[in-house]
């Protein structure tokens, strides 16, 4: 019994194969967004603020899984190269939302069709069923996790 037996064996582990598709995603996508000039972060930066105008730096570091400080780094690089813009004066409190610029949209444009081949890549070897399926199996575990529930 002793170890053994409470420990996580990686041949069968969801949660490591999880991990593993996310590094081997991160990692083709690094590839196809190297070529142009951006990063993983950077593309994700870009693709929320299309989606979601008006962001402010905290938002954009939730959405894109890195912390503010990084984040804040990178909008200051994305602002002086001319990719998003920022209001001089904070509408409310002290958020500066950030939007796209006509730079920044092209750029985005580029970008997510690179990023789409890779995942269409990625989904090649399923069925339009097992990718549906595979969206809500993920969606679930992610609600679990965040909401704390413990349903085994």
């Amino acid at each position: 019994m002793g170890q053994e037996a409470a420990g996580i064996h990686l041949e069968t582990s969801l949660g490591y194969l999880l991990k593993e598709a996310s590094s081997a995603l991160r990692v083709a996508m690094e590839e196809v967004l190297r070529p142009l000039g951006m990063t993983v972060t950077h593309y994700s930066c870009l693709e929320l603020l299309a989606q979601r105008p008006g962001l402010s730096n905290s938002d954009l570091a939730r959405g894109a899984f890195v912390t503010r400080q990084s984040m804040n780094v990178l909008v200051q690089a994305l602002e002086r190269d001319g990719y998003v813009t920022r209001s001089a004066d904070a509408p409310v409190g002290k958020v500066l939302p950030t939007r796209l610029t006509p730079l920044g949209r092209r750029s985005l444009e580029t970008a997510s069709a690179a990023v789409r081949s890779v995942e269409l890549r990625m989904l090649s070897g399923m069925t339009d069923a097992e990718q549906a399926q595979a969206l809500r199996l993920l969606r679930s575990m992610v609600r679990s996790l965040r909401d704390g529930s413990d349903d085994s």
